[in-house]
């Protein structure tokens, strides 16, 4: 809303008291009376201007700038030469195969922005500092990888090997743990799951602290992100949670080169201010480095406000072609829409007037910039620094298509020589020679000298830790043992294992149970007494339930992580902890229980982040199943979170169906990980039904048979002339048992049972043999585990399960025998358990009738006794297919 000014002496009063105030007693004073005035004003009704964001100009004033203390000409000729090789490596690379690709723009626009941060902020870890965690933007791995090469990190082969890992010696396209154990710390190039990750490490960190594992307020986490980025949900999704808590350790650096992929991120506005106000709306630091040091005397000179009147009403379209199309462009569309500004600049040239830098651009205002964030407290910082994309590569430059640059032609190569002072030939441009200065140089000294004062070399990342002591099995004795004649489900099973385990001495502090908004459901409130759930406040209220024995019970020390409904976040924050062994040197080992519908299919990216970044863990698929979860119908039942884990090649996964297989199962899963340190890790389901637990049965090497996918659980005493074998995981197991039960009694038919905890892994191990059978054709042919099982085994084999026909499916070519199986295909359902095992064909019925169908096929029976048995159990031949219904 504008008013006219209807007395502008009473108006400069105001605004001279207020600058007198400014002068004589300072920020704080000012601050002080504006929010009176403004209670004032609310009080008696007057609505108040309203702006979240703050003029198109630097956060920080000129005269308050942290000046840099390093050689600038020194720095500026080393950051040359990783623009240099950076450029030189992606060229090369697509001159050897063209379809490899790789990225010029993202680096050349942010090469500043590194160069800062590994000049004088990224500290590396050492005895006294747990160094910082960077979350470097994927597309700027070329800039990461030349500085490496400067300092002798990497070689010219490897250089030579970007994107070409095959033969063991080449760089990988993005940052990957899982590809590059040692160098990066973690994967970015899925975008957004760098920004929201960052923020949930922020956080962990702050956990160890408060519990007391690691000390306090000395490491930061760095996220450099691209201005189009943040239009990803995960990007600026958690940024409230990181306001709330105070992260004052987390630094997001948003390079801000106004491009997306494909066009401008904002070519109508301005993404710099949008950024700004949600970020200012999330109680964030902001602080916005749009100009450069060129832009200074101009605007100290805007004693009318024009200029800056200017820069507000250009837009990010109009801001991309003052870049793209040069000097005289400049000086006639934007000095050239007022006289005054066009007076302002005559006495430069079109060239001076297109050296009017960005303050991404410049290292001095860089340099302010990150000083006042580490030294910011009690609010996270952002840092919103504008770039031009594809700087200094010529024809590309600013343009919309400089994110498919991957090519620079010669005179552009010329020019970019030039412009950074490449000490390169005419002659060997065409070559695109690496340059690398001599050891005795000032350049490699320098370069080496700044980062032994921050402690060493980033990024790099610690690939092991100390080994924790995993208790033996039978401290879970308890649950080995069955539940008698009580039932219970295994998400109980579950609950009672986790509340054994956190009792252990060497174990027991380092898990981290983290739960969505469902503790209650999952039966696990009686933790929140126990642990404690965590909070960086402590809890500065009483609890309504206080007076019960479980009540909500928050804790600075506390143990749980709550993170309300919310899968992503919950999903980070186990990364977090999943990883803490390689980012703080400690292992940790944290349970992530959840709805399993809500699991992989929600947060499958950052499922697969989790294994390229090689976290440790266990994930609870809860309630899980298509007929299990019976009342909540068809978004809510899981049938195929076993297929999307069994993709992540590190992700093991288990569809127990008794809390003694459970039990073995974290058991020696938390061994593997955590005294192993295997770089694996675990999907379990559990289910909320409830019946009576056996005890865990005596077999020999039961343990073994368990975590390698099935076992014998029943064999026939003598079999039948027609014997079957029963295959089933999950609550389905049960539904065999009696589906055995009926083939005896009313067939004839004898079976033996075997519970199959993971069709997963049978795949995994049938898929290794038969490789090595391929590879070793003159060799002692080795048999899958599911042939050595089955070996002896009479007749057909029958498999149900609760999930898709494919997970059963999946080991097939090794069953060596009529092989049938039964799913739960299809859209869920609300009903009954009964009826909806029924609708899905997965009950005793189904399954005794799978049974009598694959005798039919082997001959051994006639079809009419298949089709009494239709008959009898009520089997609708013409019933819809659930997958089609």
């Amino acid at each position: 809303m504008k008013h006219d000014d209807i007395d502008p002496q009473e108006t400069q009063e105001w605004l001279d008291s207020l600058e007198s105030v400014l002068e004589q007693e300072g920020e704080e004073r000012a601050h002080y009376l504006m929010t009176r005035l403004g209670e004032l004003a609310s009080r008696s009704g007057t609505p108040l201007p309203y702006a979240i964001t703050t003029p198109y100009r630097n956060t920080i004033p000129v005269a308050r700038e942290s000046r840099m203390p390093g050689d600038l000409f020194m720095e500026r000729r080393i950051r040359s030469m990783v623009r240099w090789n950076a450029l030189a490596m992606v060229m090369r690379t697509n001159q050897q195969d063209p379809d490899l690709g790789g990225h010029i723009s993202t680096f050349a626009s942010s090469a500043t922005l590194y160069d800062i941060g590994f000049n004088y902020f990224f500290k590396a870890p050492t005895e006294e500092h747990g160094g910082d965690l960077v979350f470097f933007q994927g597309h700027a791995s070329p800039g990461i990888y030349a500085r490496a090469f400067l300092e002798g990190r990497i070689d010219e082969e490897q250089l030579n090997n970007f994107r070409q890992e095959t033969d063991g010696n080449g760089l990988s396209s993005y940052p990957h743990p899982w590809l590059m154990p040692e160098f990066w710390q973690f994967p970015t190039v899925s975008m957004g799951l760098g920004p929201i990750q960052a923020i949930y490490q922020a956080r962990f960190m702050k956990y160890l602290e408060h519990r007391g594992l690691i000390e306090p307020g000395k490491q930061k986490v760095w996220c450099f992100v691209g201005d189009g980025e943040t239009d990803e949900p995960e990007s600026l999704g958690a940024i409230s949670l990181a306001g709330r808590e105070k992260l004052d350790n987390l630094i997001f650096v948003i390079n801000c080169n106004l491009q997306r992929l494909d066009g401008p991120v904002r070519g109508n506005g301005k993404i710099i201010q949008e950024l700004e106000g949600s970020f200012r709306g999330a109680d964030w630091n902001v602080i916005k480095v749009i100009w450069g040091r060129m832009w200074d005397p101009l605007l100290a000179e805007d004693h009318d406000g024009l200029l800056q009147q200017r820069m507000e009403e250009a837009v990010d379209g109009d801001y991309q072609n003052y870049k793209a199309k040069g000097g005289d462009y400049v000086r006639k569309h934007f000095f050239g829409t007022r006289p005054e500004l066009k007076e302002m600049v005559k006495d430069l040239t079109d060239e001076q007037i297109w050296k009017l830098n960005r303050g991404g651009h410049d290292p001095y205002k860089v340099y302010a910039a990150y000083h006042s964030a580490v030294n910011h407290e009690g609010q996270p910082t952002v840092i919103l620094a504008k770039t031009i994309k594809g700087y200094g590569t010529g024809a590309g430059e600013a343009q919309n298509t400089a994110h498919n640059t991957k090519k620079v032609d010669i005179d552009s190569l010329k020019k970019f020589r030039d412009r950074f002072d490449i000490p390169i030939k005419d002659s060997e441009l065409e070559k695109l020679p690496f340059y690398k200065p001599e050891k005795d140089s000032p350049e490699y000294k320098y370069l080496h000298s700044r980062r032994e004062a921050l402690g060493g070399y980033m990024p790099q990342r610690r690939t092991e830790s100390v080994k924790v002591p995993v208790p033996p099995l039978d401290t879970l004795k308890a649950i080995l043992d069955g539940s008698g004649d009580r039932e219970i489900s295994t998400t109980m099973a579950f609950v009672r294992i986790i509340s054994q385990l956190v009792k252990d001495k060497e174990l027991g502090h380092r898990i981290v149970p983290i739960v969505p908004d469902e503790a209650r459901t999952f039966g696990m409130e009686g933790m929140f007494r126990q642990l404690g759930i965590y909070s960086s406040v402590g809890q500065l209220y009483e609890p309504v339930d206080r007076d019960q024995v479980m009540f909500y019970r928050e804790d600075k020390k506390g143990q749980i992580l709550e993170e309300g409904i919310n899968e992503a976040g919950a999903m980070s924050s186990w990364i977090a902890a999943g990883t803490a062994y390689s980012t703080h040197n400690q292992p940790m080992l944290p349970f992530y229980i959840f709805y399993s519908m809500f699991g992989f299919q929600r947060i499958g990216d950052l499922a697969w982040a989790a294994g390229d970044s090689r976290a440790k863990g266990f994930l609870i698929g809860g309630t899980a199943g298509r007929t299990t979860l019976n009342g909540e119908g068809l978004q809510h039942q899981d049938g195929h979170s076993h297929i999307l884990g069994g993709t992540i090649p590190n992700c093991r996964s288990y569809d127990p169906t008794y809390g003694y297989e459970l039990a073995v199962i974290i058991r020696e899963g938390a061994r593997r990980m955590m005294e192993e340190q295997e770089n694996v890790y675990y999907y379990l389901t559990v289910m909320n039904e409830s019946y009576q637990q056996p005890a865990m049965p005596k077999t020999k090497g039961l343990e073994e048979q368990i975590m390698r996918g099935m076992y014998l659980l029943d064999k026939a005493g003598k079999p039948a002339a027609n014997h079957v074998q029963l295959m089933g995981s999950g609550t389905i197991l049960r539904e065999v048992r009696e589906a055995a039960t009926l083939l005896a009694e009313e067939h004839g038919i004898t079976a033996d049972i075997w519970s199959v905890t993971s069709f997963n892994e049978l795949r995994r191990d049938g898929l290794e043999v038969e490789r090595w059978n391929r590879l070793h054709p003159t060799g002692k042919r080795k048999n899958s585990y599911v042939e050595s099982q089955l070996a002896k085994a009479k007749g057909p084999v029958i498999a149900a399960t609760d999930y898709v026909k494919l997970y059963a499916d999946q080991i097939r070519q090794w069953v060596p025998a009529t092989y049938k199986v039964l799913g739960t295909d299809g859209f869920g359902r609300s009903d009954s358990r009964s009826k909806l095992r029924h609708f899905f064909e997965v009950d005793r019925y189904w399954i005794v009738c799978a049974a009598l169908s694959a005798l039919v096929e082997d001959g051994t029976i006639k079809p009419k006794v298949l089709a009494d048995a239709l008959k009898a159990y009520k089997l609708d031949s013409n019933k819809p297919n659930p997958l089609d219904s």
